[in-house]
């Protein structure tokens, strides 16, 4: 199984579209966008789990297609590495 990550996705689309776009390629086992955990609003991202093979082909022919006048970014996910911690800067704050 491979998981695809799917960026630049308008704010309005959905599960079920972003599951028939890439059905178009092959089987697709799960789908999942990914929200503000405070918010809930869609954060503008999701992740697509197909096999190597259906991977492949979707990602070739999908990376660059636009939706809702925004060209998708789709790739293979890459494994998040190091330890958590938002990823907004931090260490000790500039003295000046």
């Amino acid at each position: 199984m491979t998981k695809i990550y799917v960026g630049n996705l308008p704010f309005s689309a959905t599960e079920s579209e972003i599951r028939d776009l890439f059905a178009q390629h092959g089987t697709v086992e799960s789908v999942s966008l990914i929200t503000d955990r405070d918010t809930g609003r869609p954060r503008g991202f999701g992740f697509v789990e197909m096999s190597r093979a259906d991977a492949s082909r979707a990602i070739q022919n999908l990376n660059g297609k636009d939706l809702g006048g925004r060209p998708l970014r789709v790739n293979e996910a890459q494994e998040r590495t190091g330890g958590g911690g938002g990823g907004r800067g931090g260490g000790a704050p500039k003295r000046w």
